[in-house]
């Protein structure tokens, strides 16, 4: 009889010289798929495709840094600044992306997924039913997430995953749905909110299959990467317990333009 703390997983088995994952061994992996398959691997439990590989890589591409000034950054940086441990400071910057910061890709998905429904559920088309939806939330005071960019005019991020996905044969129903909300958009305010990357990435995670609720994990995952370089250049190239301005910087790496 099993104990009553006994509980199961199905993500990794570990057996003496064996580890696997999700049922594929560790180890023949290795060398063989991507880290980004394996990641898909581990969320969805299935082996992706190349091509989908080929998308997941994208979308952790164009959100691994966004220079400076985003909040996850200025927390790493000012954590590091106190002399703190590279997990600390890594940490400090995960911590701060929540709702208005990276949260915007859960957000979109979730609108993408509910415009989808209600076309579905009241027989109407996608475009109907997302200006059902965008009125309603007008009434409300609500914004709509993954649109617009305080310093983007057109992501380029964006027009690449969706570029992408199109010669992938992976972009579907949600692609078409937040292209039709950036029109709707554009109508209901008199003014241009380009789809941004957040946007972008939460219309391709819905066309992959992927739960809203792992939305998040898509920019923590990808911007970690760039939260560890941030904080090992202000531990090697700053004074300790500076002052951080979040605007008052430049760039001056490789390929700075005069």
């Amino acid at each position: 009889m099993a104990s009553e703390l006994h509980w199961k997983t199905a993500i990794t088995e570990v057996k003496p010289n064996k580890i696997r994952l999700r049922g594929q061994a560790i180890d023949e992996l290795m060398g063989r798929i991507t880290f980004s398959q394996a990641i898909y691997l581990a969320l969805k439990g299935e082996m992706p495709s190349a091509e989908v590989g080929q998308l997941i890589d994208a979308i952790f591409v164009s959100s691994i840094d966004h220079g400076a000034s985003p909040p996850s950054v200025l927390a790493a940086r000012t954590v590091a600044s106190t002399g703190a441990e590279l997990n600390a400071s890594v940490a400090a910057g995960v911590l701060a992306i929540s709702r208005y910061h990276g949260g915007a890709i859960e957000e979109g998905m979730r609108l993408f997924l509910d415009i989808a429904r209600r076309a579905q559920e009241k027989n109407i088309s996608t475009k109907e039913a997302a200006s059902e939806i965008l009125e309603e939330m007008k009434a409300r005071g609500q914004r709509a997430s993954g649109f617009g960019h305080r310093l983007h005019t057109q992501d380029p991020r964006t027009t690449r995953l969706f570029n992408l996905a199109d010669e992938l044969g992976l972009a579907g129903l949600h692609v078409q749905i937040a292209r039709e909300v950036e029109e709707l958009l554009a109508q209901q305010i008199g003014k241009h909110l380009p789809i941004n990357v957040d946007g972008a990435i939460a219309a391709l995670l819905c066309d992959l299959g992927f739960p809203p609720e792992l939305g998040n994990a898509f920019f923590i995952i990808a911007r970690v990467p760039g939260l560890v370089a941030h904080v090992h250049e202000e531990k090697t190239r700053m004074k300790p317990m500076r002052k951080i301005h979040p605007e008052d910087f430049e760039y001056d790496g490789p390929g700075k333009e005069v």
